[in-house]
């Protein structure tokens, strides 16, 4: 899944970020009247070394022209001699009373940074404001060298003294809103969501156009529970809004499957590169022997995805199959961490490698059937995929919605999650599985059972829980949950505190809707084992729609904890109705906002039925198909071994 409300590592959204200024490039001057030949070729009569040794003299001599630099520099960066450009410009810049010297700083410093040495690149960049102390590019670069060494308040203050720069034409305007953009981003990043929404809003009044800025603002509104999430800004109409919201965004805007592949589409249409017209697989030759398995993946340590998947590679059947990881996810120290890697036959560490070295490395490995965790979520290589290393490609979990990667040509599915009706959003066909769509871990550590005075909750209240992340809650379902409030005396809403703009605005739309904000109690993110143990406390989850829970959906039912879900027409608004068919309760789903809405408040009027709820969880839940995890293994192998074989029967 995507994200997660525990102090899981959140994914975001399929998220896109915004783009910083030309960073890692130098600015582009008309050489058409540089001289050519400055730095003489290497030959066997004329070692390189002394190519080099007469153009850094000649640079010493202060008599080279600023023309010559730039092209033998160039040139020495073009061989791959990126140490000797630096040195070329270091010494022309200390030896060569120049105007142009400020450019030649800026320069030197993306050399600096392309060879990793920050430091030094960070004090080309403010030898070049020395020089010229309103240098835009060299303002926006030292930005980017402060951010990267963690500075992240003084990136800030380089940019905002941009982003107060008039704009007197079109490259000056480019700029300013280059540097509006990277402190959005940062902002965001840093969790600053109020000022990262107010930079976006400058963006967009200096452009509308800017596909980027729009998606971010979507999605920030969304994160803060600001509803409505469409409020047109500045020149930017509501169409646009829309028409630019990023695929993550889409599924919590909407359960119109049409609008969730046209978001899909346009991300890899716009994102991702054009694939080969030949793939990469065949190069490997003919397969045999055990069928091998590649997961690709940035997800798997302390997040959903790893969560979720731990005991399935445990269990692969390893006389029938070779598993491999192919991923670029963090070291972050974690008994799970461990625990995943120990779970493969071997671990391929791809972070380093580019898409196309990547996809070679897998296509090397011979694998069989390639398995994406990712999708199109924050992180994601789907240009790995557009390649098509492996014969049979296959999209899992990461993204749970139709992606639209080329390469990718095959969905793990259920016939609930995945009905007839919505085949013909999805570029994916289905590969259904005889039971849930959905693996789980039997082996997910669960911590003491606290007590509700330590949650914080009244021991007498009917507690209603949706931890789910904020971003999912949507003002009408938000709106439905007041009503319940309402219906139900002295019961409580029990919320994740993920962020203190989402929380103020629950508050304030709770009171607009006559419920007292003191009836919502915001848990604070804890370690897994804690988020697991206190679901004990609540007496009802009620699930978002139409982006219902996935992991966390597994994590309710593993718990006791009786979930109650609204299932619509997409694949990510019918996960936890599958959860709930398979648990053996598929009364607890409903088909419309107003039966949910009933539902809830039948149930928080009438305890003894969800007291009967409960029992049959403790007592039958764990033994149920859904976390029958050897029995979902095995149907899962018996799928990918099918579709391995079929292509190696050709």
């Amino acid at each position: 899944m995507p994200s997660k409300t525990t102090s899981k590592t959140p994914a975001h959204p399929a998220k896109a970020a915004l783009k910083a200024s030309a960073a890692a490039s130098k600015i582009a001057l008309d050489q058409a009247a540089a001289p050519s030949g400055t730095l003489p070729a290497a030959s066997p009569n004329a070692p390189a070394n002394a190519a080099l040794d007469q153009a850094l003299a000649h640079a010493r001599s202060g008599r080279m022209e600023f023309m010559e630099l730039l092209d033998s520099a160039g040139r020495l960066t073009q061989q791959g001699l990126s140490e000797a450009s630096a040195r070329l410009y270091e010494q022309w810049i200390e030896n060569t009373p120049s105007p142009m010297r400020h450019v030649a700083c800026f320069n030197w410093g993306t050399v600096l940074d392309a060879l990793g040495r920050a430091k030094e690149a960070e004090l080309a960049y403010r030898r070049a404001l020395e020089f010229s102390p309103g240098f835009t590019h060299a303002l926006l670069n030292l930005g980017h060298q402060l951010e990267r060494q963690g500075r992240h308040e003084e990136a800030l203050a380089q940019w905002a003294l941009i982003a107060q720069q008039p704009a007197p034409n079109e490259t000056a305007l480019e700029l300013r809103i280059h540097a509006v953009n990277n402190s959005a981003r940062l902002c965001e990043q840093l969790r600053r969501f109020e000022e990262a929404e107010a930079w976006l809003k400058l963006s967009l009044s200096l452009n509308p156009v800017q596909s980027g800025p729009i998606q971010h603002y979507v999605h920030l509104r969304q994160k803060q529970c600001k509803w409505p999430v469409y409020e047109p800004v500045g020149a930017v109409t509501h169409y646009q809004l829309l028409a630019g919201t990023s695929a993550l965004a889409m599924l919590s805007a909407t359960d119109d499957p049409a609008l969730h592949m046209v978001a899909a589409q346009r991300f890899a249409l716009e994102r991702v590169p054009k694939p080969p017209l030949l793939p990469l697989h065949p190069a490997y030759g003919p397969r045999s022997g055990r069928i091998k398995i590649g997961y690709l993946s940035g997800d798997l340590h302390m997040h959903a995805v790893g969560l979720l998947t731990a005991e399935l590679y445990e269990l692969h059947d390893r006389e029938r199959f070779e598993v491999h990881a192919f991923c670029w996810s963090r070291e972050d120290g974690t008994p799970l961490r461990a625990r995943l890697r120990a779970g493969f036959d071997k671990v391929w560490s791809i972070g380093g490698l580019t898409d196309d070295l990547a996809a070679q490395l897998i296509t090397s490995q011979g694998i069989d059937v390639l398995v994406d965790l990712q999708g199109l979520t924050n992180g994601a290589r789907p240009a790995i995929l557009g390649k098509r290393p492996a014969p049979v490609q296959v999209s899992y979990l990461g993204f749970p919605g139709t992606c639209g990667i080329p390469g990718v040509d095959w969905v793990i599915a259920d016939r609930y999650v995945m009905p007839p009706e919505l085949l013909p959003y999805s570029s994916e066909r289905p590969i259904y599985l005889p039971d849930c769509y959905q693996v789980s871990d039997r082996k997910r550590v669960i911590g003491p059972t606290p007590t509700r005075a330590q949650c914080g909750l009244p021991e007498d209240a009917f507690v209603y829980c949706a931890f789910n992340n904020n971003f999912k809650f949507t003002e009408d379902v938000f709106r439905s949950w007041m009503r319940v409030l309402h219906a139900v005396p002295g019961s409580v809403l029990w919320l994740l505190a993920d962020n203190e703009w989402a929380q103020e605005n629950m508050c304030r739309a709770a009171e607009d809707a006559g419920v007292a904000r003191e009836r919502l109690i915001f848990a604070p993110r804890v370690a897994p084992p804690d988020y697991l143990a206190r679901f004990q406390m609540a007496d009802l989850f009620l699930d978002t729609f139409p982006y219902n829970g996935g992991t966390t959906a597994s994590d309710v039912l593993w718990m006791g904890l009786p979930l109650l879900t609204l299932s619509g027409r997409t694949y990510i608004s019918r996960m936890a109705g599958s959860l709930l068919t398979h648990v053996g309760l598929p009364d607890l789903i409903t088909t419309s906002l107003a039966e949910y809405e009933r539902m809830a408040i039948h149930l928080g009027r009438t305890p003894a039925r969800v007291a009967s709820y409960r029992r049959y969880l403790r007592e039958e839940g764990r033994q149920s198909v859904l976390f029958d995890t050897p029995r979902f293994v095995r149907g899962y192998e018996a799928e990918l071994e099918r579709l391995a074989l079929q292509h190696r029967r050709g």
